[in-house]
């Protein structure tokens, strides 16, 4: 429960007025409730004729003590039916009893409703925080967090375990709030009816809560195995997905089905466990309830019939009828915490993202960039490294303004990883890297990523239009603008061929879209924003020669009067570059123009012979 309770408190505080409102009106249900039970005892004493001894009008003050007043209550209740029942008859009086009933139960019901009314603002509103504290903590994530995540599984935390939390926790949460306050009027009145009878009650009670709890622990346990498992499922749906063309081409239709079944049966018996000891918790709870019911009123009939009992037999009959109001809410509060550890077991794998250690963070009082990029970046002594294998290894490197320096290798040498330092996607482990003079770390990293556009090998585009792709993270940018952006980049032409132009909807990550077209698109993105610093990761090696032209072209637009970064496969790309820095296993080895490098004979020569072969 300390895991709902961290909810609430995390949650719950700008819908105490709710939380108030709800715990008021289902007070006063549970009032109401007493007040129609208590028709029970005279409508049995006037159905059975069971004789009383006169009663007498007691007179009290708000002075006297409350039990005298409680007694004095009680008292002159039934002196007033005594005096109803002498002048206006027995049936007359069972009808004022009938409109008592109907009376208090509308109020009860209405106050409950209320109670319910009040409740759901709190559950809706604690899912949609939930939800955003997620998406936002997701955001904030460094990108090397995710390299080590399975994307299928965070997308199952939150969605499946989101869902779990709102099904499980959420649903409870007025059977949590309800029903403790209905449990402890209910005991208190049968304190004050006969605390020897409650007393006996309240030593058996424990006895069922702990059978009950057994079975709940267990389920929190399969419930964490079964939230797990079905990430794995949509990991591998997700992969599926998105490698189904490969699946085809290799004729592994086959072997994909077999391993996708095997999980499925897999997840399948776990919630069969599961939803069995779910299933177990009502029958259980009401098994238990039937026994403990037998005993009080085997124990209490006992008191009565040998005249050892403090209440009369009437009384006793509406004692029962309270206890038994007892065990109802008991039973679903059994039922609520079945659900919450189902649920907790959800909110603890949602706890691993929320909780998860953002490692790219702001200085306490970071400087702030009022200008644009003025002079150079360096990089001193800098090196990297994923886990334990170090990626990039004292690189020395100045790239002044308006330069345009190309970075080669072969896969693995650390090229990507040293144009991702500069944005901080990564942090520099040692050394210093840093922009006029300014160490990167010391920088707001809204600052930072203003100055910088970037065209990766990928082109990532969203399911959106041509206009709201390249006026992603622009604000307020104009049509105009948007079509100039386009023409620089070599990509109206294609966008007024489409439907509706700039408003066609370019599809899932542009999927209406050739390669060459992504590319483009992605290019005028980067044109409108204008940055002084451009980054450009391989961003013609998927293309098609032809493609590759027009996106060279829509490049050297974009290049101009810009810091360039580049890392680049193709080397025909890069021949004009202002400095080429060769990588080799995380050291740069060669650094030099085109020409330069190739008149040294060395390792850049070779990669160029090799793609000349």
């Amino acid at each position: 429960m300390h895991k709902l309770f961290k909810l609430l408190k995390r949650f719950a505080y700008p819908y105490k007025k709710y939380i108030f409102l709800n715990i008021t009106f289902h007070a006063l249900s549970t009032i109401f409730t007493l007040f129609s039970f208590a028709s029970i005892i005279p409508i049995l004493q006037i159905l059975f004729g069971i004789n009383t001894d006169a009663v007498l009008h007691v007179d009290w003050t708000w002075n006297d003590s409350f039990t005298h007043i409680a007694s004095a209550l009680k008292n002159n209740v039934f002196y007033y039916i005594g005096q109803i029942i002498l002048f206006k008859g027995a049936g007359f009086t069972l009808f004022l009893l009938g409109v008592f009933l109907i009376v208090m139960t509308f109020f009860k019901t209405g106050t409950s409703f209320l109670g319910s009314f009040f409740m759901i603002p709190i559950r809706t509103g604690v899912l949609r925080d939930l939800r955003n504290q997620l998406y936002k903590k997701i955001l904030s994530l460094p990108i090397g967090f995710f390299s080590e995540e399975r994307k299928g599984d965070i997308m199952s935390r939150m969605t499946s375990d989101v869902n779990e939390v709102e099904v499980s926790i959420m649903s409870s949460l007025d059977t949590i709030f309800k029903n403790p306050i209905m449990i402890i009027v209910y005991l208190a009145t049968m304190l004050v009816m006969s605390w020897q009878l409650t007393f006996f009650v309240l030593v058996l009670l424990p006895v069922c809560g702990y059978f009950i709890g057994k079975i709940g622990s267990s389920l929190k346990k399969k419930s964490t195995e079964g939230q797990e498992q079905t990430g794995e499922l949509l990991s591998q749906i997700e992969e599926t997905l998105g490698g189904l063309r490969i699946v085809k081409a290799f004729n592994a239709e086959k072997k994909i089905n077999q391993r996708f079944s095997l999980l499925n049966e897999k997840i399948r018996k776990t919630f069969n466990r599961i939803n069995r000891r779910h299933a177990l918790a009502h029958p259980m709870s009401e098994f238990l309830g039937t026994v403990v019911i037998a005993i009080v009123l085997w124990y209490g009939g006992s008191l009565i019939l040998n005249n050892n009992s403090s209440i009369s037999a009437p009384s006793f009959i509406y004692y029962l009828v309270i206890f038994y109001s007892v065990i109802n809410p008991a039973k679903e509060l059994s039922r609520a915490s079945y659900s919450i550890q189902k649920g907790l077991a959800s909110l603890e794998r949602i706890d691993r993202i929320l909780d998860a250690k953002e490692s790219i963070v702001e200085t306490f009082c970071p400087e702030r960039l009022n200008f644009d990029f003025e002079d150079k970046i360096e990089y001193k002594n800098v090196s990297f490294r994923y886990a334990e294998k170090w990626v990039l290894k004292n690189i020395n490197l100045t790239i002044e303004k308006g330069k345009t320096i190309a970075f080669v290798g072969q896969s693995g040498s650390g090229k990507s990883t040293l144009v991702d330092l500069l944005p901080r996607f990564y942090d520099v482990e040692k050394g210093e890297l840093t922009i006029d003079g300014v160490n990167v770390k010391n920088l707001r990293l809204k600052d930072i990523r203003n100055l910088m556009g970037n065209v990766n090998q990928e082109a990532i585009l969203f399911n959106d239009t041509f206009f709201n792709n390249i006026s992603f993270g622009v604000e307020n940018a104009t049509m105009e603008d948007v079509i100039a952006a386009a023409k620089t980049a070599n990509a109206h032409d294609f966008i007024m061929a489409t439907e509706n132009g700039y408003e066609t909807t370019i599809g899932d990550r542009g999927s209406k879209l050739s390669g060459g077209q992504r590319q483009r698109l992605s290019i005028a993105r980067a044109i409108l924003k204008n940055p002084p610093i451009l980054i450009l990761d391989e961003a013609t090696s998927a293309l098609d020669t032809e493609s590759e032209k027009l996106v060279q072209e829509a490049l050297e637009n974009l290049m101009k009067n810009r810091t360039t970064l580049v890392v680049a496969h193709r080397l025909s790309t890069i021949q004009k570059a202002d400095e080429i820095c060769v990588l080799y296993e995380g050291e740069i080895v060669e650094r030099g123009k085109h020409q330069d490098l190739l008149n040294q004979d060395g390792y850049y020569k070779r990669l160029c012979d090799m793609q000349s072969f």
